[in-house]
């Protein structure tokens, strides 16, 4: 079983803890807390550190298998080989400091299975399957015919369901729930990366949105709704939904009721800004690069008014396409410089990304994301503070140890 000792412990929530130990028994944190208090254990193997913290959560992030940032690829590329693709996209991830992927439509459903036994290395992964969509909505392919993009999403499987009308909502939640999907995700406003809806405007109906949100509470599963304009993210919250993805045009009124429901922003920074700065390098349709152009400053006001108000947070990239692209799995702790650059602190962002990651999945919650007697024991060492700053995170060169449920899967040498 081993033992880190370290400088500084990051708690994941509350204060840091100079001179911390960490011990680990059976794959879960048997102590956490001041070296003076730890228990004896001369059979430990005493791993010395600068700092340690918990495995990080990106509640945002896609298994999609893409190379470039356009989604029109998803209909190009054979199955086999998106999924191929995505086991390199998880073993980067997991080397980047992620440990847990809660993953809002994609192939992580089936990735997880072969992570969990043992075949590839990677972080554990939530999934939802496919993300729930109306005919002409944000998971809607509308630049190909109708038949063709309902045989891909039928068969083809990650991407997203079409269903319009409340027994066809429920049927695509209970198609998610018997592919093992641990949160159902639907998209209840237009979005970016798709061609014809427009942002703002609301997709699904109440009733629509109330059956999903209804059928996947009795199998104690949340919804996580993709929203970014505010009539989607005042329907949503009204329906019940857990989590808000993106709220590009939350505002006061909007904030307010996500308080008042207790509800989570995954904001994803990350992707609107690394789209438009990247645009040309990554391959992002036009289309879409018009629309990430028009949300862009209203996304940054919306994240600052959410801190500003106390909205609780939780990390999510929105990463989405291959490892090798500037904003590809391996950038995923990138969110957090942009939290703290929106008003965090960098030991608030340090919980968005830790602690309240588990939030986001409700019952499906693990015991994860602090470092606390009987916790999964997902644990960083790092080489430097990410307290004094941020961007420590962000490189994995960063990174010495990482320990995934008490196993040690990463090692830098010296």
């Amino acid at each position: 079983m081993p033992r880190i000792e370290a400088d500084v412990l990051l708690p994941g929530r509350g204060d840091p803890v100079k001179n911390g130990v960490v011990v680990v028994e059976a794959g879960r944190i048997a102590y956490a807390g001041p070296m003076e208090s730890a228990p004896n254990a001369s059979d430990a193997e005493t791993v010395s550190v600068p700092v340690v913290m918990p495995g990080m959560w990106d509640c945002h992030g896609h298994f999609f298998g893409i190379r470039t940032a356009n989604v029109e690829e998803l209909a190009k590329t054979p199955l086999p080989v998106l999924a191929a693709r995505i086991v390199k996209d998880a073993e980067r991830g997991l080397q980047a400091g992620f440990t847990s992927v809660r993953e809002p439509g994609g192939l992580g459903v089936f990735l997880a299975r072969v992570i969990d036994e043992g075949t590839v290395n990677g972080p554990h992964v939530y999934g939802a399957g496919a993300a729930l969509s109306q005919t002409g909505g944000h998971g809607d392919l509308h630049m190909y015919p109708l038949d063709f993009v309902l045989a891909l999403t039928e068969h083809a499987g990650g991407f997203s369901a079409i269903c319009d009308g409340v027994p066809a909502c429920r049927q695509a939640v209970r198609k998610q729930l018997r592919l093992g999907a641990k949160l159902i995700k639907v998209l209840a406003s237009g979005g970016v990366a798709s061609e014809l809806d427009h942002p703002v405007h609301q997709q699904f109906s109440d009733e629509e949105l109330a059956a999903i949100v209804e059928e996947a509470a009795r199998a104690e599963r949340i919804v996580a709704a993709h929203c970014h304009g505010k009539p989607g993210i005042m329907a949503a919250l009204r329906a019940g939904c857990h989590t808000i993805e993106h709220g590009t045009f939350l505002d006061e009124e909007s904030a307010d009721l996500m308080l008042a429901k207790g509800a989570i922003l995954v904001p994803t920074r990350f992707i609107i800004d690394a789209v438009v700065k990247f645009a040309k390098q990554i391959g992002i349709a036009d289309y879409a690069h018009q629309k990430m152009l028009a949300i862009h400053g209203r996304h940054e006001e919306a994240l600052r008014l959410a801190i500003r108000k106390g909205v609780r947070i939780a990390v999510g990239s929105d990463i989405f396409s291959a490892v090798g692209s500037p904003v590809g799995w391996g950038n995923n702790a990138k969110e957090l410089a942009h939290l703290v650059a929106a008003g965090m602190t960098p030991l608030q962002a340090i919980e968005a990304a830790t602690a309240n990651g588990p939030l986001t999945l409700g019952p499906q919650a693990p015991k994860s994301g602090q470092l606390k007697e009987g916790y999964d024991a997902d644990i960083l060492a790092l080489t430097k503070n990410p307290i004094r700053d941020i961007e420590v995170v962000t490189s994995s060169d960063n990174i010495t140890h990482i320990w995934k449920a008490g196993k040690l899967v990463k090692e830098l040498p010296g």
